[in-house]
């Protein structure tokens, strides 16, 4: 009688050293998968954001424009399309970056000078990129397919355990582009 109550204490004992080793991993585990799920959610909200802002600022209506058939500003694209977008998401607009991609001017034979950036300066999004007139890349056409970019980044805060701060922040950026129609 007394081995069978020493077996079940040794046995108690095991499960314990077991549990006090395999939960920790299984809690970081689980954080880990959290964290690359939320960051994956951050990224596809931007795509989403920069695809609205690129339809938009390739539609020739600007009904607000001084000047008829003339794309939407930079401004209005960030704050009408882009901002609601990633605020619908939970993201902060403020801590938005700007991104410049090397986009040709359409229509040119030699790129020697990128196309240059119409940044959006508001308050609900500091910086995105809008590029207007830009050759999409797309060869098979005999004239250039033209359109607009909409690129940005945003930090995203990924805490590492035991990690320094400055290795806690990723930034992911995203690029769209819409084909102009004439």
């Amino acid at each position: 009688m007394a081995s069978w109550k020493n077996t079940l204490a040794e046995t108690a004992a095991s499960e314990i050293a077991e549990a006090a080793l395999v939960l920790p991993l299984m809690f970081t585990l689980l954080l880990g998968i959290f964290y690359v799920g939320r960051a994956y959610n951050v990224y596809a909200a931007m795509n989403h954001a920069a695809r609205e802002g690129a339809r938009a600022a390739a539609s020739s209506s600007c009904a607000t424009c001084a000047t008829p058939n003339q794309p939407l500003p930079a401004d209005q694209v960030a704050t009408s399309y882009v901002a609601p977008v990633l605020a619908a998401s939970g993201l902060d607009t403020t801590l938005v970056t700007s991104a410049t991609p090397n986009f040709c001017s359409c229509g040119s034979d030699t790129c020697s000078q990128p196309v240059a950036c119409d940044s959006a300066g508001t308050s609900a999004v500091p910086s995105v990129c809008v590029q207007y007139n830009v050759d999409l890349g797309v060869h098979n056409y005999s004239p250039p397919t033209c359109g607009t970019a909409v690129s940005f980044q945003y930090p995203f805060h990924l805490p590492l355990p035991f990690a320094p701060s400055s290795l806690q922040t990723v930034t992911i950026s995203t690029q769209a582009q819409a084909r102009t129609e004439q």
